[in-house]
């Protein structure tokens, strides 16, 4: 059987990457956060607001912080353009390292909104060693595709779920020339795909949270699968299920059809 947990290479990054990352953005407390080490979980998520993380994650890079791969970054803003070497420097104070592993321009909508001066900016980060890889998180699907192909960052950060396989047309099969890491998130919607929709048999079979990351992670596209446990008990549940291995045909076809009936039922996301 296939380890969904076996750590493997992060695109073209060189770095070995756990394929389930931590972010810690419900608040699931310190311990969650030394549990998923020991579980094997070597990819944080995270922002200045995230205490817990930030105290779990300083604690244990004492221990070795080759061992961790932090990603963060700054958020697009729309309004206006938001100080970067001031949120880099800020991150790198309050989780006490002296390099940021992925470094992100976050919450891209358009085009437009990533301009060639901050892909500039993530450059001079990277030059100057104080990050080691650059990447965008966007929800323009065409964008990422072009990014992909064009090999212009090492880490995309998108939305995929069983709902959610536009990735599958617009941006996976763009990813083989110049192969840059993969972070998925939102692998359960919200926890939407885990409660029946209007159109659902009333008997029909509903998918578990396990279901959910199994099926993006059974997609070799995916390097890293983000999940946001509210406590050690739902981190350590998440785990157990994902190492039952990816799913079969039939249940990843079941995830699909699933995944169609959310959608629907909340068609005006993208």
């Amino acid at each position: 059987m296939i380890d969904l947990l076996e750590k493997r290479t992060l695109g073209a990054t060189g770095m070995e990457v756990s394929r389930m990352g931590l972010s810690a953005s419900y608040w699931p407390g310190v311990r969650t956060v030394h549990a998923a080490i020991d579980e094997g979980v070597n990819f944080f998520f995270g922002f200045g607001i995230d205490r817990q993380l930030i105290k779990g994650l300083r604690t244990a890079f004492k221990g070795g912080r080759e061992k961790f791969l932090l990603a963060t970054g700054a958020y697009n803003l729309i309004i206006g353009y938001p100080n970067l070497r001031r949120t880099l420097e800020k991150r790198l104070r309050q989780f006490a390292t002296d390099y940021i592993d992925i470094f992100m321009f976050l919450g891209v909508m358009k085009e437009k909104e990533f301009p060639p001066k901050v892909l500039e900016e993530l450059v001079r980060f990277k030059e100057e060693g104080k990050v080691r890889s650059i990447g965008i998180s966007c929800h323009n699907r065409a964008f990422l595709g072009k990014l992909a192909s064009e090999g212009t960052l090492e880490i995309l950060m998108l939305r995929y779920n069983a709902a959610h396989r536009g990735a599958e047309r617009d941006v996976f099969p763009y990813l083989g020339k110049h192969d840059p890491g993969i972070v998925s998130y939102t692998a359960t919607r919200w926890t939407e795909l885990m409660r029946k929709p209007r159109s659902w048999p009333k008997d029909g079979r509903i998918p578990d949270a396990g279901m959910a990351y199994r099926f993006v992670l059974s997609d070799p596209h995916v390097h890293v699968c983000l999940t946001a446990p509210r406590s050690e008990k739902e981190l350590r549940e998440n785990i157990a299920a994902v190492r039952l291995g990816p799913l079969n045909e039939e249940e990843m076809q079941f995830m699909r059809q699933f995944g169609d009936a959310v959608y629907v039922n909340r068609k005006w996301f993208m």
